[in-house]
């Protein structure tokens, strides 16, 4: 579904490190790279930077003064669960780098860092948040009609449930499979935090987010010098995850020669890194995860049989939103109550006509496509319950109409259709980014959050519509 904004966007990173040059150099390599930089000298500044603007990837030290690395990370995924963080590190504290991948940052280098490295990790990065903005998320409010953090009460719900209360405390592997957005993820999350292992890592790894060759080396990881920029010894996801559970999500984008080394590693508990010579064992609960039919797969020859027979020890399905019946309005109740808390709204629920619309809407997008409706709705919403108007025409199933127009902007059938798109677009952009003014009393700083731009680019943008005196209200 097309982002309300309907802004080019470029991805906001924000590199923390108290050493001048090192944050000179990446912050330069990054720019050319096409990345808009946040720099902070210290995690204090840092987790400052976070509160006022939209990040998508953060890059720190880990040794620093007033709040270290480990610390900006803990309180970094409390403001975003899904917010990748990658660590730098000097050779001398890669165990503390470890430790950090244990309590849930993406990835580390290392000092002196390569920067072909550093690419493919920021790349990576980003391609892991923006394929998990393809699930839904974990729920932040309990409801009545929830378990293991799974919001639903419909008969195939239910079955659900009952399977992850007989197989969550054993080491079976588990194999979960459903559309995008259905909620995997959490399913996921459940099987390990209900077990003995749940005080053990949970690592997770998106598969379709990870080049065909370097999955090898991220999943079992290298020795020093196996490959050019290879400079230290890294563990991979399998030995990180020793202990307790490794969810490889999107299994199917596994290639078939890493495959066969994937099925050793569940069966015998036995790897080897690249570039190594000994055997390691490991002590992994497996749960794999698919949005694709694996049957299909195995039939066309692109992924392994016996690979296939031992994932699907236990299946799990996860029923699409449009077969969970009842199960859309109880999420649509539990989004709305979100994100009145989340923007400071009083929604108190919506009227009957949206009632009989979200029942009746197939959404292809399952949860995060629901989610991301009810977000826009209360974002823009006046009223004490979600109206029609506040959903897009899409979901109402009409057609969208037609943006008003100042003179300035109109333009006529003589106008090319380059500039007859680039005209609705700026009367859009403007129209969006004055209602979200509004809603935030005039803050800029505020309205580029509810936006998900940089405080910035959207200063950019309002002085390009002729909205820069907006900027100068207070700011509280």
């Amino acid at each position: 579904m097309t982002s309300p904004m309907m802004l080019p966007e470029r991805k906001q990173i924000l590199v923390v490190d108290d050493e001048p040059n090192l944050r000179r150099v990446l912050s330069a390599q990054l720019a050319r790279d096409g990345y808009d930089v946040h720099t902070a000298e210290d995690g204090a500044e840092g987790l400052q930077i976070l509160n006022d603007n939209h990040i998508d990837l953060v890059i720190t030290d880990l040794r620093m003064p007033k709040v270290d690395g480990m610390e900006l990370l803990r309180r970094a995924l409390k403001m975003d669960a899904d917010l990748p963080v990658v660590m730098i590190t000097a050779h001398g504290t890669v165990d503390n780098a470890v430790e950090a991948l244990k309590t849930g940052a993406f990835d580390y280098v290392t000092k002196p860092f390569d920067q072909a490295e550093v690419r493919a990790v920021v790349k990576k990065a980003l391609r892991t948040r923006d394929l998990a903005a393809a699930e839904a998320t974990r729920p932040e409010h309990a409801v009545r009609e929830a378990r293991y953090g799974i919001i639903g009460k419909s008969p195939t719900i239910l079955q659900v449930y009952a399977v992850i209360d007989r197989v969550a405390d054993t080491p079976t592997t588990v194999l979960v499979t459903g559309e995008s957005g259905t909620g995997k993820e959490l399913v996921a999350r459940a099987l390990h935090e209900n077990s003995a292992r749940r005080e053990r890592p949970f690592i997770k790894v998106n598969c379709a987010a990870i080049p065909r060759d370097l999955m090898e080396s991220e999943l079992f990881g290298y020795e020093k010098d196996a490959f050019t920029g290879a400079v230290a010894a890294k563990p991979g996801r399998f030995e990180l995850a020793n202990g307790g559970t490794l969810f490889l999500d999107e299994i199917g984008s596994i290639p078939l020669e890493i495959q066969v080394k994937v099925l050793r590693a569940i069966q015998e508990g036995e790897l080897e890194r690249v570039g190594g010579i000994g055997t390691i064992r490991v002590d992994v609960r497996l749960v794999a995860a698919s949005n694709s039919d694996l049957k299909k797969e195995v039939a066309s020859g692109t992924f392994r049989e016996d690979l296939f027979y031992r994932l699907n020890v236990v299946p799990i399905h996860l029923p699409p939103l449009r077969d969970r019946e009842g199960d859309t309005l109880l999420l649509a109740r539990h989004f709305i109550e979100k994100f009145d808390a989340r923007l400071g709204k009083t929604v108190e629920g919506f009227e009957p006509d949206v009632e009989r619309v979200l029942v009746t809407y197939p959404w292809p997008g399952n949860i995060r496509e629901l989610e991301n409706v009810i977000e826009r709705a209360v974002l823009f919403c006046d009223a004490p319950k979600l109206r029609l108007d506040d959903l897009p025409p899409e979901i109402r199933g009409d057609r969208p109409a037609p943006p008003s127009v100042s003179p300035a902007q109109t333009t006529t059938p003589a106008d090319g259709l380059k500039e007859q798109v680039k005209a609705a677009m700026s009367r859009l952009e403007r129209e969006l980014i004055v209602r979200a003014l509004e809603q935030t009393r005039g803050n800029v700083t505020h309205a580029a959050r509810l936006l998900k731009i940089s405080r910035k680019g959207l200063q950019l943008k309002m002085k390009e519509l002729g909205l820069r005196e907006r900027d100068e209200r207070t700011e509280s």
